[in-house]
């Protein structure tokens, strides 16, 4: 037989899909390699939030004081962190594969290899056999990046260096913990294994942390984890990792060469989309270093060949998978439907959590948008300073000048992660400074912060 849809990839790109079109009725394959939920659910966004809100607990516990709450002893079980971790992704996990069984997906967990095209449809040969499908979604997601360090190759073969699947299995918690890369990944393990007990040091090569983040957002993230006893060393540029009882990065900083001594290093700068040894030539399916491009609605070059998620290369977030798969599995309904990236939130989820959606005020510059720009302390709100001891968390909004309309706003502090959607909403639909003075913000909540900004415009 042959499929309406096949989908290679089983992560939040794929198993949505997958979901989606067999639920409106379409007859659909589901193939993955390694496990349903892809690195999302397995070795990344979820097992990590397990991982960071018992770090989240844990320092709770250490200043409950100040609220009159008083536990004299309070320590994190690195064991029981990883069990209760494990316990959460097996139960996501089933999930996920109980939707796809009630919803008639055929999945089959093996590798899948693209092999042509005949007269009905695309070829994918998974477990020796043949599958034939009219449309085909690639949705393969993304691998570590790992660059040309002298040493790091070895230094992964021998356990010493570790890439986001081992750092969030480790038996152990180690000593010492050398981060290279201060982007999400980590940011968030080092916020987790320093209160776990590591001494961290984050090794950054741009001169701020977090990537693309607002400036004055980055500044106060940086302020915050150095409290927590996170070291930072940036503009500084790893040479060489070295194995000799410990694992020695070497870096150039300032035009001299500085060594760090460690038990483990995370290498986490990135991750590229993962499209080499799936067969993609032969159906002719063009790639872009290395990412599949795509139009609005995920079509690729090749008539009925999709992609969405990681291996895109345009958003590589979960949450921007999940709309990408709606999208192409709306276009394979003849639904009118189409991506946009202008407002998708970003968290990194260390305490304090940090979100944002938008311009920043450095992106508007780039972009020769006159914009206004607010700054407004979060204990504007009651129930942030009810819940916060000498909290510095704040919020910036981003106005256009001429429109009045929000283009971005950015947010640390408590629930930030939370309160994000909220603020992705009035960029996506363009609310002006009036509009969103005349909503009505439940209270007290954190949420209202947002909208006392608009009246400092």
């Amino acid at each position: 037989m042959a499929y309406d849809l096949m989908v290679l990839g089983g992560g939040p790109a794929g198993y949505l899909a997958a979901e989606r079109a067999a639920h409106a009725g379409l007859s659909v394959l589901l193939v993955e390699k390694r496990f349903i939920g892809g690195v999302c659910l397995n070795e990344g966004c979820i097992p990590s939030k397990a991982l960071l809100y018992s770090a989240k607990m844990l320092e709770q516990a250490r200043h409950g004081a100040a609220f009159g709450v008083k536990i004299p002893e309070a320590a994190l079980v690195h064991v029981d962190v990883l069990a209760r971790k494990e316990k959460v992704v097996k139960m996501l996990v089933s999930g996920v594969k109980a939707k796809l069984k009630k919803n008639g997906v055929t999945v089959i967990e093996a590798e899948g290899m693209l092999k042509g095209r005949t007269a009905e449809g695309y070829v994918l040969v998974a477990n020796g056999t043949e599958h034939i499908g009219r449309n085909l979604l690639i949705a393969t997601g993304s691998v570590p990046i790992l660059p040309p360090i002298t040493g790091l190759a070895e230094s992964i073969a021998s356990g010493y260096a570790l890439t986001n699947r081992e750092v969030l299995s480790l038996k152990e918690v180690p000593a010492t913990l050398t981060v290279i890369g201060g982007g999400v990944i980590g940011l968030e393990m080092a916020s987790y294994y320093a209160a776990a007990g590591s001494k961290v040091t984050v090794v950054e090569m741009l001169e701020r942390i977090g990537g693309p983040l607002d400036a004055q957002i980055a500044d106060a993230l940086l302020t915050q984890l150095k409290k927590k006893a996170i070291a930072f060393e940036l503009g500084a540029k790893v040479t060489t990792i070295g194995i000799n009882g410990t694992a020695t990065v070497a870096y150039e900083k300032n035009g001299k060469t500085e060594t760090l001594a460690g038990d483990k290093v995370l290498v986490s700068i990135g991750r590229r989309p993962f499209t080499s040894d799936i067969g993609l030539e032969s159906i002719g399916v063009e790639t872009e270093r290395g990412r599949i491009p795509t139009d609005d609605q995920g079509r690729t070059n090749r008539p009925g060949v999709y992609a969405a998620g990681d291996v895109n290369g345009v958003s590589m977030l979960a949450h921007t998978a999940y709309r990408e798969a709606e999208v192409v599995v709306n276009h394979l309904l003849g639904k009118r439907d189409r991506m946009r990236y202008d407002a998708i939130p970003s968290v990194i989820y260390t305490q304090p959590e940090v979100a944002c959606v938008g311009e920043t005020s450095e992106s508007a510059a780039k972009k020769g948008m006159e914009v206004d720009a607010v700054k407004l302390p979060m204990t504007y709100s009651g129930r942030y300073v009810a819940e916060n001891e000498r909290g510095e968390g704040f919020v910036k909004v981003l106005v256009e000048k001429h429109s009045r309309r929000m283009v971005g706003v950015h947010l640390i502090g408590s629930y930030a992660s939370e309160i994000i959607y909220g603020a992705a909403l009035m960029v996506e639909t363009e609310m002006r400074v009036e509009d969103v003075r005349e909503l009505v913000f439940p209270h007290p909540t954190v949420s209202e912060v947002i909208r006392e900004a608009m009246f400092e415009f």
